[in-house]
């Protein structure tokens, strides 16, 4: 029964958590401040939903509707300033779009837009899951994702909901070796989100998995032909939006130095700053302490048996996109939300990720009390994040 009725247990449990996660938002509203709402709210003095879910960097997006991108990049005082290079054009280009069409406000427009493609991206990401450990873990697994404590970003007007839609549907074609809608998708990521590094390291692992097995599957022109484009797109996924903000403004590192303004000094600097910030977070030794662990910990739950299910694309997307963040990001409390593409980790957290004729995973998976445990808790700590971090307190707050 599961099985002919997955698709809409899955888009149903989905949408159930985005229900919550609504309710969240309505209460949250009740208590931002007006003065906290970018461009003010649009009821003209009460905080509502719609604003909600145009907090923090939905004011950027709702800038590039109504603006677009500078010709010139912002200098004040002889420092470049944070600007639109930074953002990519995809998502404010569909609901400027949709707002042309329907005449509603970018509020409105832009969150059900994110509503709609995570809706479509939970879909595809259980097809994805279920493939490999089946239905009922692909269905624990999405939930766990639904009500982790950052999923409320994908109902705003946040890029989030179109970046999974891409991703999972580029690591469902790799999975399926349909090369033509991988290099179509990574194109796409070029002009949602910074991804393509990580995207490029799953495609080249798969393509090197598929050479190994030529003796038994032997590989067609076609096939070769797709791998080297499904590489290629890779590459220029990463080097579009770059390439477009140098045309635009005639500086060749106006989107690397752009991205610069929203670091600690100016610039981006690889893997130091999550060594700086744990320790200012928890102190020099247990600060770095922890950052180890986690290294260890996400590790250990990517290569271990108790992962194999999963497949070597989801494994190397999860250990890619990890040592990606690493060497771009400056964390700080936006991690929550960027490791919502971690979605992997869910399924080896329920207990699912063994492989299916793996004897031991039998003993160990309690996948239904595990899945029960884990939405409780994102929940809980959904409540949290929406209090802490997604209402803005003026003149400074923690971004989500």
């Amino acid at each position: 029964m599961l099985a002919r009725r997955f698709l809409p247990l899955v888009i149903g449990s989905y949408l159930l958590f985005r229900l919550l996660s609504a309710v969240l938002m309505i209460w949250l509203a009740r208590h931002q401040v007006p003065e906290g709402v970018p461009f003010g709210p649009e009821s003209g003095s009460t905080t509502t939903y719609w604003d909600m879910t145009r907090m923090w960097d939905g004011r950027w997006y709702e800038t590039i509707v109504n603006e677009g991108y500078p010709d010139q990049l912002p200098v004040q005082d002889g420092a470049l300033q944070q600007n639109q290079w930074a953002f990519y054009p995809l998502f404010p280009e569909l609901t400027r779009l949709l707002m042309s069409i329907t005449g509603l406000p970018f509020g409105v427009v832009g969150s059900m837009l994110s509503l709609v493609l995570g809706t479509a991206a939970a879909g595809v990401m259980g097809v994805l899951i279920r493939d490999k450990v089946g239905p009922a873990v692909a269905l624990a697994a999405v939930c766990v994702y639904a009500a982790s404590p950052p999923s409320p970003t994908l109902q705003m007007a946040y890029t989030e909901s179109l970046a999974m839609l891409l991703l999972c549907g580029f690591l469902l074609a790799v999975q399926r070796e349909q090369w033509a809608v991988a290099a179509t998708l990574a194109l796409l990521t070029g002009l949602t989100r910074p991804i393509a590094l990580p995207l490029g390291l799953v495609a080249l692992v798969v393509v090197v998995l598929r050479w190994r097995d030529r003796s038994e599957r032997p590989i067609s022109r076609r096939d070769w032909g797709g791998m080297l484009s499904t590489l290629v797109a890779c590459g220029l996924a990463g080097l579009m939006w770059p390439a477009i903000a140098w045309s635009q403004t005639g500086s060749p590192t106006a989107y690397t130095d752009t991205m610069g303004t929203w670091r600690v000094g100016g610039e981006v600097h690889a893997f130091q700053p999550w060594w700086h910030n744990s320790a200012v977070a928890l102190g020099d030794f247990w600060g770095r302490f922890w950052l180890l662990a986690f290294v260890v910990a996400m590790l250990v739950a990517m290569l271990g048996p108790w992962a194999r299910g999963l497949g070597a694309p989801m494994r190397t997307w999860t250990l890619g996109y990890l040592l990606y963040l690493g060497a771009v990001l400056d964390p700080w409390t936006s991690i929550y939300r960027y490791l919502l593409f971690v979605f992997p980790l869910a399924v080896v957290m329920v207990g699912g990720g063994w492989a299916p004729d793996d004897e031991r995973s039998r003993v160990y998976r309690f996948v239904g009390l595990r899945t029960v445990v884990l939405v409780l808790l994102g929940l809980g700590w959904q409540v949290w994040w929406g209090w802490e971090l997604l209402r803005f307190i003026p003149p400074a707050d923690n971004p989500i």
